[in-house]
């Protein structure tokens, strides 16, 4: 929304969602997330929603929602291209299963470089509702083990089947990574936000 450009996320969240709903109550958290306060964050929540804009947080939260045993809707968009995907740790692929590790700084295009669709928000966003749903609700069949892409140049979907990596450096049977860490930011080279809010 044009008229939040430079405040806040969770504050123009806040105020969205309250117009849309003045009886909802919105808690914030006004941080950036890391090592030190993503347990903590997360432990709060049935159901994780991955709204963020850059690898090295979207890997820490995976991995605090998989020490948390939260379940995650993971989403991400570039330029024409939206993913989703729903992990539920300790039952299906966890988001290092299929991406190993962030990229390198300077590997991947940042933000302003490669730009986002607009409306892309909105569909992957949906989609990630949706999945939250069926996982409070225990209705419907989740996205576990799958991975949902939709090209918004061809107005597409495809499903790609993925699943646990024997290998996999956080949920395998010989786990390396067994604290959370703070990658180095690779994408949008701005601090991490978090945009956690409860509503309730």
């Amino acid at each position: 929304h044009t008229p939040d450009i430079g405040r806040l996320k969770v504050l123009s969240a806040q105020a969205k969602i309250q117009a849309l709903n003045p009886d909802v109550a919105v808690v914030m958290h006004e941080k950036s997330l890391n090592a030190a306060n993503a347990l903590e964050l997360i432990r709060g929540y049935d159901v994780v929603i991955d709204g963020v804009d850059n690898f090295p947080a979207k890997f820490l939260i995976n991995d605090a929602c998989y020490f948390a045993g939260k379940p995650l809707v993971h989403g991400g968009i570039l330029r024409f291209e939206g993913r989703v995907t729903t992990i539920v740790p300790g039952q299906s692929a966890c988001y290092r299963c299929v991406f190993r590790q962030p990229p390198p700084p300077g590997l991947v295009a940042s933000c302003q470089e490669a730009g986002v669709l607009g409306v892309l928000a909105g569909i992957i966003g949906t989609l990630q509702a949706s999945e939250a749903l069926k996982l409070i609700l225990g209705i419907g069949r989740p996205l576990t083990d799958r991975l949902l892409d939709f090209d918004a140049r061809n107005s597409s979907f495809r499903e790609i089947a993925v699943r646990r990596n024997p290998r996999c450096a956080l949920c395998g049977p010989s786990p390396t990574i067994t604290t959370l860490i703070d990658h180095e930011q690779a994408v949008c080279q701005v601090p991490l936000p978090t945009s956690a809010l409860r509503i309730g």
